[in-house]
């Protein structure tokens, strides 16, 4: 496939990962239930939550959706300038930066008992590896000049 094919896909999937992480912030509700039919029928006494707590979820889910917003909006930059132009550093930002994000965030999860978070970023892993894989070889082909 044609590098341009993959540069659309990353840059589809960056997208939607933005639009993923705005339902975190416009969305709270919609949000919120995603994440409990995900993790809460793990908590043996799951009760609506109070009005405090209810509220302090929607404000670190708000965090959590601009710290994605930002990030994305990073990968974005990087896919459509170095990334694009096919250079170490562009490749390697992209796909260091994704890797890390998946390893962290997965593994931690995975130690407080929360292996569905995983699962689910294994899912947006998939998206982002297909382009790596096939770009990998002409980016890291490059030699420092």
């Amino acid at each position: 496939m044609s590098h341009r094919f993959w540069d659309g896909w990353l840059i589809a999937v960056t997208a939607s990962v933005i639009a993923f992480s705005a339902s975190l912030l416009v969305l709270p509700q919609l949000s919120q239930s995603l994440f409990d039919s995900l993790f809460a029928r793990q908590l043996a006494a799951h009760q609506p939550f109070e009005p405090s707590a209810a509220n302090y979820l929607r404000f670190v889910y708000g965090v959590l959706g601009a710290v994605m917003i930002g990030w994305m909006v990073s990968l974005l930059f990087l896919i459509a300038g170095p990334f694009r132009e096919r250079t170490r550093l562009g490749w390697c930002a992209v796909s260091l930066s994704v890797l890390l994000w998946f390893a962290v965030d997965s593994g931690f999860s995975i130690w407080v008992g929360f292996w569905e978070n995983a699962a689910l970023n294994t899912g947006f892993l998939v998206l982002f590896a297909p382009p790596m894989i096939a770009t990998s070889r002409r980016c890291l082909a490059e030699r420092a000049s």
